[in-house]
């Protein structure tokens, strides 16, 4: 019996990601990589995925992927390979008043496949602050403003950096959400928020029309969830470029 694909699931492995700034950032991701591997390799499947990760484990980018994937599918002969590594991604923010710097942490994943159905995914979720424009037009004082997520979706005709993806998405929000803010800054992203309303809908929208002008980007997916604050239900709204 031919299998469609063979492979390792879920294996945490240190990275090294390339930040746009130049620098490196070790990570650990969660990888998932296959294969649709012809019977007289099964016995040397996972030794082969093993041994090319070890080969790029100093720097993952999707400008690598397509070298790990093409050797997995070389060495095994297999029509496909396909990976999804999943790892957390770090950039220094500043408070908006204070200056205050802190680590800020983005949940970051790359999906491709080489073979007849060949592709190349970028993905980024980005926690962010929305509020209700409602509530805001319909209280006497104050409105409800909630936590919420992004998450962006890239196919892409030229290198674009994960950091240009984050900030399309918080551009996309009431307000950014930083790890660390005094009092000054508090105050600062509350007031900005509250100018700022802005349901699912309008997040997905405005993330949206900044993907669909980068000239990098060839297609996009954009979802938005707000955890409301008032409800026992989230809030979520997606549009991807076909519907454009």
């Amino acid at each position: 019996m031919e299998l469609q694909s063979v492979g390792i699931k879920d294996i945490s492995y240190p990275i090294t990601v390339r930040e746009k700034s130049g620098g490196l950032q070790p990570t650990v991701a969660t990888i998932d990589l296959r294969a649709n591997l012809p019977r007289q390799y099964r016995d040397t499947c996972v030794t082969t995925f093993i041994e090319v990760l070890n080969r790029y484990q100093e720097e993952m980018s999707n400008r690598i992927f397509r070298k790990l994937l093409a050797e997995v599918k070389d060495k095994l002969r297999a029509d496909s390979a396909h990976v999804e590594m999943t790892f957390p991604y770090f950039l220094e923010k500043k408070a908006p008043v204070s200056g205050t710097t802190s680590l800020m942490e983005y949940t970051c994943r790359f999906t491709g496949g080489v073979g007849p159905d060949e592709d190349f995914l970028l993905t980024v979720q980005v926690p962010a602050t929305t509020l209700c424009p409602c509530s805001r037009e319909i209280s006497a004082c104050g409105a409800h403003n909630q936590r919420a997520e992004i998450t962006l979706s890239v196919k892409y005709r030229e290198f674009i950096w994960l950091e240009e993806l984050i900030e399309m998405a918080e551009a996309g929000s009431s307000c950014e959400v930083f790890a660390l803010l005094k009092r000054p800054d508090e105050k600062y992203v509350t007031e900005a928020a509250y100018q700022n309303p802005m349901f699912v809908e309008d997040v997905v929208r405005k993330v949206a029309e900044l993907a669909a002008g980068h000239p990098a980007i060839s297609w996009f997916g954009v979802g938005a969830e707000s955890f409301e604050s008032i409800h026992k239900h989230s809030a979520y709204a997606y549009v991807d470029s076909n519907d454009l």
